[in-house]
Parts: structure tokens; sequence; C-alpha cells
């Protein structure tokens, strides 16, 4: 099968994922209401300047300040500070309170943490990365054929403009110099534009912002290694197509429309995988199992021989479940988006030329990671130290969050992913059923953002399948479910979709104030919203009221005069 990327797009999200030979290896997800920051670039103002850190803060408009430590400094500022040969800079001076520095995102704020930004900054191209604020050249270690190398290190050698750096990437290898000539000069423009912006305007400010993950895909990832590229969207095929023109035209006829009749991730078995992915338990083949204990500051990961009981003698038996797990654990660590100290608690092997097997298997499956990854070695007790570079949040960080009813013991998925999975669930649902309208019964939690501000993204989940849908709250169901209610005609699921009808008087207890027009207060049945006229001061009451017009996803009503009832 090869290396395949799929791209899923949804209303709320964007969702790839990397395939080699079947399996999920990489998932990368982006919301709308969530952007990526890594590579932005900032005018930011230094808040704080700590010696003892060795370190500053810098205000760049986010909610906690970045972090800027002096070795992310030093490289473009301590040349005018320093004599040279000197190697040991102090933060104090180089960086002064309330001086203004342009600098750029290269790790997102997690939990707790804000940011990390450095001030030597990166503008990556097709085929080239400019270094505006160093003065350097270096190819990328996967273009491994020497002739190959040394071409394109010369021409970054000619075309580098003055004091700036060029680092040739790996999509370069065999191109013209005629396209790394385009590339470069894209770039160059880009920087003008940056350093035009960074003179002018508030601080701090956003100077630049990279692209969106589709672009980011074709742009960083989509190479020559890759067989497909699948993307289930017609509107973003069609974008992908546009942006090859220009970026790679010889790796257009690899991207292809999904058409098929199940949901793309579905017909290749990565919602399955990523739900694996997300269990502490990992079973593999053999019976053997591995078990992951993720914290904010280290992973553990254990093997366990468990159902493998091998069939000749038990240093064979340890061995061959030592390297099996070894490429699972690489291919998880890549999957779970793991970063910082990653422990392997390995089971014992007395001999050094086994440890040694297993360390290769391990390393040379690790080397297919495009993240930063060290890997220092058996302690003395046994166990794989691993290090690997963290720029944004793990998988389970992203998909799910702490479960407030065990003090973040254990976790569930959230209500955004819910709503996606909901969508998604919907999606096929109406794929599967003929009918042109469906009644689906959803928890109100999610089926509040299924529906959308106003109904928006429900309407735009009827214009992609083509019939008329109705939700309906349900408090029975669980977070996770979406059941098919009923379905017919139009008029026939309209009737049973709404709880209330014109002129009805009920009694209701107004929760809430009209999140738009506080003058009116929020009512519910079965998650059907009641928008009360003039409710909104008696917030907590209950109160009888007459429906005065039904709409799909609301009602408009009245209180009846001298009606209280505490």
């Amino acid at each position: 099968m090869g290396k395949e990327f799929l791209i899923n797009i949804g209303h709320n999200e964007t969702r790839m994922a990397a395939l080699e030979d079947g399996r999920l290896v990489e998932l990368s997800i982006e919301r709308v209401n969530t952007q990526r920051h890594v590579g932005n670039i900032y005018r930011a103002k230094v808040e704080n300047v700590l010696p003892g850190m060795q370190a500053a803060f810098v205000n760049i408009g986010m909610e906690k300040n970045a972090f800027l430590y002096v070795d992310d400094l030093h490289n473009c500022k301590a040349q005018e500070n320093s004599e040279p040969g000197d190697h040991v800079y102090n933060i104090t001076d180089l960086l002064k309170e309330g001086e203004e520095i342009i600098v750029q995102m290269v790790k997102e704020p997690i939990g707790s943490k804000g940011a990390r930004v450095v001030t030597n900054l990166t503008l990556p191209g097709r085929y080239l990365v400019l270094m505006p604020t160093v003065d350097y050249v270096g190819v990328s270690r996967r273009i491994t054929d020497e002739k190959e190398r040394e071409r394109i290190k010369n021409l970054a050698m000619e075309l580098k403009p003055k004091d700036m750096g060029l680092i040739v990437r790996t999509a370069a290898e065999g191109v013209a110099e005629e396209e790394l000539v385009s590339d470069l000069k894209f770039l160059v423009n880009l920087w003008s534009k940056i350093k035009k912006k960074a003179k002018k305007g508030p601080t701090p400010c956003l100077l630049y912002h990279d692209h969106d993950l589709l672009y980011r895909i074709l742009r960083d990832l989509f190479t020559e290694e890759i067989d497909r590229l699948i993307i289930d969207d017609p509107s973003a095929y069609e974008k992908a197509l546009e942006l090859l023109n220009t970026l790679s035209p010889r790796l257009k006829s690899r991207v292809k429309l999904f058409q098929g009749d199940h949901l793309l991730f579905d017909a290749y078995r990565v919602e399955s995988q990523i739900e694996e992915a997300l269990k502490r338990k990992v079973w593999l083949e053999s019976g053997a199992y591995l078990v992951f204990d993720q914290t904010e500051a280290l992973t553990v990961v254990d093997v366990n021989t468990g159902k493998f009981i091998g069939s000749t003698c038990l240093e064979d038996t340890v061995l061959l479940t030592n390297l099996a797990a070894a490429k699972e654990i690489a291919r998880q660590i890549r999957l779970r988006n793991l970063g910082g100290i990653i422990i392997i608690d390995f089971i014992d092997m007395a001999s050094e030329e086994n440890r040694r097997q297993v360390l290769d298997a391990f390393t040379q499956e690790l080397a297919k990671d495009k993240i930063k990854t060290n890997v220092l070695g058996f302690t003395p007790l046994g166990l794989l130290e691993v290090t690997r570079k963290k720029t944004r949040p793990s998988l389970r960080e992203q998909l799910q969050e702490p479960c407030p009813h065990c003090e973040g013991t254990g976790y569930r998925f959230s209500c955004e992913t819910l709503a996606a999975y909901g969508e998604r669930r919907v999606i096929q649902l109406a794929k599967e059923e003929p009918s042109p309208a469906l009644l689906l019964g959803i928890h109100p939690a999610v089926a509040s953002l299924v529906i959308g501000p106003g109904g928006a993204h429900l309407e735009e989940l009827e214009k992609r399948t083509g019939k008329m849908l109705f939700i309906k709250g349900q408090e029975d169901i669980s977070l996770s479910e979406v059941k098919l209610l009923a379905f017919g005609s139009a008029e026939e699921i309209q009737y049973k979709a709404l709880p209330v009808i014109e002129g009805e008087v009920l009694t209701v207890k107004i929760l809430e104030a009209h999140l738009n027009n506080p003058m009116d207060g929020i009512a519910r049945i079965e998650g059907y919203v009641i928008d009360i006229e003039d409710g909104g001061v008696r917030v907590g009451e209950t109160v009888t009221v007459k429906i005065e017009k039904t709409y799909r996803t609301y009602a408009k009503a009245k209180i009846c005069e001298a009606s209280s009832i505490s």
C-alpha cells in the first residue's frame, strides 16, 4: 500500500491521517476555533527579564506571555554584544524590559505553560527555508545521495541572499535551479513584507500567520515519497489541485477525490485506530501488550509478554516480544504525538547483543519520525531513555479532556470532538436512509453544537446530505450516540420533531437569559429551545407561557399574565 495521506474536511475541523502500509502513524487536527500558532511571527514587548533563569517573558498578545530562553536569542543579538569566542551570554546584557523584538513561535501554549518563542526566524517554502537572521546553508538529512547533496548545497550557496541563511528541504531533491530561484524569490518578498509591517502599528502584533492545514500538508509533507493523497471534499480537492499548480505540478496525478459509500476514515479503518491510540493498553499480534502511562512531565511505556509464551527458550521469547514492542512503540510515539521524556521498560534481557538488536529496531523505526527525537540508551536499571521535541499537544490532549467527576484521573471525549463525531454519524445515517427527512436523537449538550448558532451548522449538514434534518435533544442517551428516531416526508418528520405546537399553553422554568438579547429568557423542553419574551428578568422562576411561533430549532413564547409559581 505504501504511504498515503487522507484528508477529512468537516464543518468545524480538518483532519489529516498519514498511513504506512494501511496503518495509521500520524494524525493532525485543525479546528476552526483553535487555530495553530506555531510558525507565526510577532512584534513583541519584553515584559520580564529573569537572570536566574537566563530567560525572558515577552508579550505577543496572547493570554499568557511567551517564554524566550537565552540560547534562542544570542545567535542573532549576542554577536553585537559579545567578544569573538565568548560563548557565555547573560540575558540582562541582551534584553531590557520594555524593549520591542521580533519573535517566532516554535511551541504552542500547552496547559499552564505559555508559548515558546525564538528570535532566529524561519520562513518555509516548498523547496527552501529562508532564515533571515543567520548566515548559514544546510541540506535536509533525508537527501542521502552525496552527488545530489553537493549539487543542491552549491546552488544554495550561490542563491543565498547576503547575511541570510537557507535550508534545502527534502522536496528539493532533483529539482531544477529555476524552481529553487522561484521559491526563494517568493520567500524574500514575504520577508520584505514582514519587515515593512514591523515598522508600524501597535505592540504586540501579529506580523505573519502560517497557512491552514491543507496548504501546509501540500507544502511541507506531500513529496515523491507519498503514493496518494485522498480528499473527501470536492472544494478542498479542487483547492489542492490549484495549489499544486504552483507548488508541485508533477504530483497532481496523485491527488484523488474520495466518493465511496462510507465515510473516508471509516473506509480506511482510521476511526478504529484512533480509538486504539487513546487506550492505555495496546495489544501486539503475538498476544503481548504495551501499557502507556502519560503524565505532564513524562510518558512511561511498559512491555509485557501477556498471552505470548514463545516456543523455544525464555531469552528468545523475551527478545521476540521486545523486538515487536520496539516497532509498535515507535509507531505509537508518532501517532500519540508524545513529547518530552519517554521511559520504556522493556522485558529484562540478559544478553547485551539482544539489547543492541532491540535498540537498533527501535531507532530504525523511529527514523521515520520528522520530529526531533534523541535515544539516550539503556540505564543501569535496563530502562530505555528517549526525549522527543514537544511542539503541540498530544493526541490525547487534542481529543479528550479531564473528567470533572474523577478530578482528572480519567478522560472522556470533549463536546467538540463528540459534536464532530455526531456530524459524521449524521452524514452516514443520511447516506444509508433514502427518505428525504430524518429525525435524529442526540444528547442536548452535543445537539446544541451540531445545530450551531441559529441552526447554521445544521443548515450546512443539510446542504451536504441533501436531506431535511431534525435534531431532538434526549437526556437519556449517551453523549457519543446519534439515534435515528424516525424518517419520512418533511411534513411527517416536522410534526414528530417539535415537542410543542403553536397556541399551546405550558409551564416551564426559565433557565437563563438569552445570549444575544438578555431581555428574553430561555427554557428547554427535550433540548428544544423556548425563547420567552421579556423573560430575562425572571431567570429561575417557573412560569406559564403560550407558544406564539414554532421554528425547527426553537419556539417564540410569551408569559401568560399573572403566571408565576415559586
